[in-house]
């Protein structure tokens, strides 16, 4: 679930890249990078700039020479490192880049390849030599051995072999690239800026980069798309696109990107998130006007699903009334993308808090986005019973997470689900600690998110219904974190 960015034709590139990147800090917090290319005069060649480092976008750039001195040039490509495959290593930080016979390449990936065993198989036995633990690094070698005429073709050549999720942003010499696999698994957007030296276009993973640059939204890279932006498109104004596959007409996206990861200010797939996450609303809590039923929200992905809620449990089943009952720090990660579960269980307690007049005698429905391993949620639930509420009661907004994700969410074992333990609702909820918990219905679900000609989307986390297959046993599946 990285974030990926691509800026080009801006004479402060790098420093474009990195404002995005800070924006798409929810995207991944192990690691951040950003290479540049510009024109060394004195050798009169295109060379790399290269920056990366371990942990937030804000430490590995904290000192403002590096824009300088090293990430020079109108054009950079940046990526924020969530790992799902390959060890959280300097070698894996992302963008890679490498000098081949057709020149200078770089190149940002996020999401998961699924037959990634067998193409580093295929690859090693015909004599690559592998420099990291990631399967971003095939698309290199691929890229690197075809013999095609033309750069374009070479990515399509690359991108043809590899099956999964990808959501790619690449740069060679005089231009830049973005990619979405056939089925449109991840979301990538691009963006126009006019600045005094004529205009420059952003590639990123969600729109909320594209605000913080003050860029116009143009459109999405649509799935089984590769887009080319070169100098005809400065001139232009248009892309230069080509088809992954000839006969790929419906995506599959990743609804989870609506459920939880992506910001609710950002636009994907077509539609804003906060408009989506207002939608699913299902299992009221009835309420009277001398006892109301208390709404509260597990921040900061289940803000405004709450808000869709609380409205539609007024509605339907009586007074309600929406309150902030837990606060949250911004001083530490997100407990879901912290690699290692002692990790995890650590950074729950010291995430959240509770505001006790808020909760205290009251009928408590708690909002949030998914329940995975349940770790978060019983501390939740522990948290809350300090308050001393008459009840609580859990609402998730997604269906029970029953499968792994082959295609780049951080959900690698069944046996780490906790929908795979317990046989219901209620058993689950006994489990939490909670007075009742409901899920909302695959249907329900399905009727919340846009839906179109050509639009569809993964539910495989929910149903086990997988869009691509894999070369391993997706019930013994696990990660390298």
């Amino acid at each position: 679930m990285c974030g990926i960015v691509g800026v080009f034709n801006h004479p402060r590139a790098s420093v474009m890249a990195y404002y995005a990147l800070h924006a798409l800090q929810h995207r991944g917090q192990e690691a951040s990078g950003i290479v540049t290319m510009y024109q060394d005069e004195q050798k009169r060649s295109t060379r790399f700039g290269v920056h990366k480092g371990e942990g937030l976008v804000l430490d590995v750039f904290g000192d403002p020479e590096v824009f300088e001195t090293t990430l020079r040039g109108h054009s950079a490509i940046g990526h924020n490192r969530y790992s799902t495959t390959g060890s959280n290593s300097l070698a894996n930080i992302q963008p890679f880049h490498f000098n081949y016979r057709h020149g200078l390449f770089a190149l940002a990936h996020n999401g998961n390849l699924t037959n990634t065993k067998e193409l580093r198989t295929a690859l090693k036995d015909d004599g690559a030599i592998f420099q990291t633990t990631t399967d971003s690094e095939i698309f290199l070698h691929l890229i690197a051995r075809s013999r095609k005429d033309t750069q374009i073709e070479r990515i399509r050549e690359a991108v043809q072999t590899t099956h999964g999720a990808y959501s790619l942003v690449m740069q060679g010499e005089n231009s830049m690239y973005a990619a979405r696999d056939p089925h449109g698994f991840r979301p990538l957007c691009i963006g126009r800026l006019r600045h005094d030296g004529g205009t420059a276009y952003i590639v990123a993973s969600e729109t909320c980069a594209l605000d913080i640059l003050s860029a116009e939204y143009v459109r999405d890279v649509e799935h089984n798309e590769i887009l080319e932006i070169n100098e005809r498109t400065l001139e232009t104004g248009e892309f230069v696109s080509h088809y992954i596959n000839e006969s790929m007409d419906k995506s599959s996206h990743c609804i989870f990107e609506y459920i939880y990861f992506s910001r609710p200010d950002s636009k994907i797939f077509g539609e804003n998130v906060d408009k989506v996450r207002r939608n699913a609303e299902e299992s009221p809590v009835p309420g009277t006007e001398e006892d109301k039923t208390v709404v509260i929200a597990v921040p900061d992905s289940g803000n405004t699903a709450t808000l869709g809620y609380a409205r539609v449990n007024e509605r339907n089943a009586g007074p309600t009334r929406y309150e902030i009952g837990l606060i949250r720090s911004h001083y530490v990660g997100r407990t879901f993308i912290a690699p290692g579960q002692n990790t995890r269980e650590f950074k729950v307690k010291t995430k959240f808090n509770v505001v006790r007049g808020v909760l205290a005698s009251r009928r408590v429905v708690v909002v949030d986005d998914s329940i995975v391993r349940g770790t978060t949620s019983r501390s939740l639930v522990n948290l809350i019973r300090e308050a001393q509420p008459a009840e609580v009661h859990l609402r998730i907004t997604s269906p029970p997470v029953k499968y792994p994700c082959m295609y780049g969410m951080d959900f690698p074992s069944r046996d780490e689900l906790i929908a795979n333990h317990y046989s219901s609702e209620e058993e689950i909820a006994t489990y939490l600690g909670a007075d009742s918990l409901r899920y909302l219905s695959v249907e329900g679900l399905m009727q919340a998110v846009p839906s179109g000609p050509g639009m569809g989307y993964c539910t495989a986390c929910f149903t086990g219904n997988y869009p691509v297959t894999v070369d391993v046993d997706a019930s013994k599946l696990v990660t390298e974190e």
